[in-house]
């Protein structure tokens, strides 16, 4: 019978690795929040950093934790914390033209942190996918929600939307994937998912 060592829980993780994992979720959600701050007004949809931190939450987290964040994030914007795009916040704005992006943003941070493994790498080509992935499922869930809330046609939609947006989104996973790779590396991360 193996002697555990106390500097392990049974389970092989460090005695602090639930809270740090914590640490880390509410400091990506604090994150998500600050990146919405940092936008350009082209529309009805700002281009915004946003996204960035949610691809590096599911990076750095994996599913569980990064949809953990996001939701976090979207509770204290509906609850009344100005943490959406502008500084805006409530019901009514979650509600609104981009509300089909805040929603899908929980899935991209959970597609995102599939691409960590389960011992806690973080490949290039599983990570690219992965982003390349939640980004599609955000444009799906944002574009039908912008169809429907300003009775747009689908082309409209696309062109308001997505379009202006893919070159950077594909930059933000590029960049954020190398980011979270880096600190996986140095070991700066949570650890498995």
């Amino acid at each position: 019978m193996a002697e555990k060592t106390p500097n392990a829980t049974s389970s092989g993780q460090p005695p602090l690795a639930d809270l740090h994992r914590l640490v880390w979720t509410a400091l990506m959600a604090a994150l998500i929040g600050a990146g919405a701050y940092l936008i350009v007004p082209v529309g009805p949809v700002p281009v915004s950093m946003q996204p960035f931190f949610i691809f590096l939450a599911g990076y750095l987290l994996g599913p569980r934790h990064a949809f953990l964040a996001m939701a976090l994030y979207l509770l204290a914007g509906i609850i009344g914390l100005p943490v959406f795009a502008g500084g805006k916040s409530g019901l009514g704005y979650a509600f609104g033209p981009t509300g089909g992006y805040l929603l899908g943003f929980l899935g991209t941070a959970l597609i995102c942190g599939l691409a960590r493994t389960r011992d806690g790498e973080l490949p290039w080509l599983r990570g690219v996918c992965a982003g390349l992935a939640g980004v599609g499922f955000v444009y799906l869930t944002g574009a039908v929600w912008l169809k429907m809330v300003l009775n747009l046609t689908w082309t409209k939609a696309v062109a308001l939307g997505v379009i202006p947006f893919i070159p950077w989104d594909i930059l933000k996973v590029v960049v954020a994937l190398a980011c979270a790779r880096h600190m996986v590396r140095l070991r700066l991360t949570p650890g498995r998912r």
